[in-house]
């Protein structure tokens, strides 16, 4: 096999195996999420998800970068074998997480007070508590982005994957405990909800300690060979402290602000919503209800798809880079066209299947809580799924081939047009939580939009358009139909939501990949490239599908 399909064999694999860490840990969160959710209750999850928004920001404008610009960086390296260069630039990026995640630790811990008397107007009461419970978090962060950064360089998503995992496991099993037991000291407290939400936060807390802990493990098992490889390198190159520190912030700016205006974007929403409809007559109560029903609903659902294309992004990027830094376009055409086709692939049928089934999922995760209203939340606004995917791998396909600063470009203007939307929806309509679902969908749409319009001027890419987006779509909306007849015909007469949900589930994955293989919406030769490649063509030979 040449060189150029083994680099792209690899990047799909490497990145498969994040993505699988990925929805793993999504699919814990989510489980993790529904006792305490019904522990700290709709004012509690209101709280919860405000001081993640901040705490996000303050993660994104310290350390958030890292891990992508360093394995940018450090790929580029690394096809040149420059493994001298490659530690060099770890060590330094080693001090700028410490440095930067240890300010932005105090930032938030010293300035948690602030943040209470000045969001929505003071209407998020006890918000202090979380956020000083969530600042030393953001330290393990950044040093985890560091050693991340340096194994997804190396062409590994391993370690990522084994410690997001280990990590999220640890999150789940102390937020609920930690969640159940301050709502219980504080049971008569005015601030009940924050203590609640403070609980929820110290899961994420020692999840990063043990994630930490396991990168550190790893990366102290393979030092040697790094040394090594540095020892024998005879390239002569040398880079200074100073340029390296500038290429680190050179990637990483335009990486965070992109992130940080996204991010805005939760904050600016959940501030729009909590001042607007105050004027409207609406109650702190009524605010942090809201806010909980579209978090913990209706995002809460919408992140474990995303996670996979989330992750496919984190993959291409230096996969994409090494490729550009040799000049191979045709590696590059085909790197860009397998990821955007894989995460339509995944995007499509968990938009339907979120649209038709989300108030069955709702009433297994959420029983005691309002799953009918946010059932409607993802009926609503469920094509955001597909949305986020395609703007998450094309602003990763910008950044590799360095046009850094597009995604912040493209970030900024769809955040106008978001805001927007959102302010005119609250003021002059009765949408209410709508309103944040319909910009919710705005903001990824624009980026999507000014994304590929950008690749098409800056490559030579032409996206192909039957096989990525139509034969994933009709496969979808086809197993949308038969699994929503199913459940519904058998429900009337064996009214048994999980057991028929499960069932649904899996005939819907059945008929969804049976109809993809044979409508052709991949060539064997991208199936083979897919996880389990050659087991999905043995298989679809056997039956003649394919």
């Amino acid at each position: 096999m040449s060189q150029r399909g083994t680099t792209r064999d690899n990047y799909i694999k490497q990145g498969s195996i994040l993505a699988g860490a990925s929805l793993l840990v999504r699919i814990i969160g989510m489980l993790y999420r529904f006792p305490m959710s019904n522990i700290i209750g709709e004012e509690g999850n209101g709280l919860y998800s405000v001081a993640f928004e901040i705490y996000d920001i303050m993660l994104i404008i310290s350390c958030y970068s890292l891990p992508l610009a360093l394995s940018k960086i450090i790929s580029a390296k690394r096809i040149k074998k420059e493994n001298r260069n490659i530690m060099k630039i770890f060590r330094c990026a080693m001090i700028f997480a410490i440095v930067a995640g240890g300010i932005a630790a105090l930032i938030l811990y010293f300035g948690a007070p602030f943040f209470e008397a000045n969001m929505a107007g003071g209407k998020y009461t006890g918000l202090r508590l979380p956020l000083r419970v969530l600042a030393p978090t953001v330290f393990l962060v950044a040093v985890m982005g560091a050693l991340r950064g340096l194994f997804q360089g190396k062409g590994t998503m391993i370690p990522t994957a084994i410690s997001q995992v280990i990590e999220q496991i640890v999150n789940a099993f102390v937020s609920i405990y930690a969640a159940y037991s301050l709502m219980q000291a504080h049971n008569l407290s005015l601030e009940l909800a924050g203590y609640g939400a403070s609980g929820g936060t110290m899961g994420t807390l020692f999840g990063a300690l043990s994630g930490c802990i396991v990168l550190l493990a790893i990366f102290m098992i393979y030092r040697p060979s790094f040394i090594r490889l540095a020892k024998k390198d005879n390239t002569g190159k040398c880079d200074s402290t100073f340029s390296i520190y500038k290429i680190i912030f050179m990637t990483s700016i335009p990486i965070i602000l992109s992130q940080t205006v996204y991010q805005i974007s939760g904050i600016i929403d959940y501030s729009l919503l909590g001042s607007i409809q105050a004027a409207k007559g609406w109650d702190d109560m009524a605010v942090k209800t809201a806010t909980g029903l579209y978090s913990t609903k209706y995002r809460l659902l919408l992140s474990v798809p995303i996670s996979i294309a989330t992750a496919m992004s984190a993959s291409i990027l230096p996969s994409v880079a090494s490729s550009f830094s040799i000049k191979d376009e045709d590696s590059l055409n085909k790197k860009i066209r397998t990821g955007i086709k894989f995460n339509m692939m995944i995007a499509f049928p968990c938009f339907v299947g979120l649209t038709v089934f989300g108030t069955q999922i709702l009433m297994l995760l959420f029983p005691s809580q309002d799953y009918v209203t946010g059932g409607k939340l993802l009926l609503a606004g469920s094509i955001a799924v597909v949305l986020y995917a395609v703007s998450n791998i094309t602003g990763a396909v910008l950044q590799g081939i360095d046009k850094m600063r597009l995604p912040v470009i493209h970030s900024a203007i769809s955040l106008v047009v978001h805001v927007i939307v959102i302010v005119v929806l609250l003021k002059y309509t009765n949408a209410g939580v709508y309103a944040l679902v319909v910009g919710n969908v705005v903001f990824p749409l624009v980026v999507s939009l000014l994304n590929m319009q950008s690749i098409y001027r800056y490559t030579s890419y032409k996206q192909e358009i039957r096989g990525t987006f139509i034969v994933p779509l009709i496969s979808a909306v086809v197993m949308g139909v038969v699994s929503f007849s199913i459940y519904h015909l058998i429900y009337k007469i064996w009214p048994h939501n999980t057991i028929l949900l499960l069932i649904s589930i899996g005939i819907a994955v059945l008929v969804y990949f049976v109809l993809y293989l044979r409508l052709h919406g991949a060539t064997e030769e991208e199936i083979y490239e897919f996880p389990m490649g050659v087991r999905i063509v043995k298989l679809a030979r056997k039956i003649h599908i394919i």
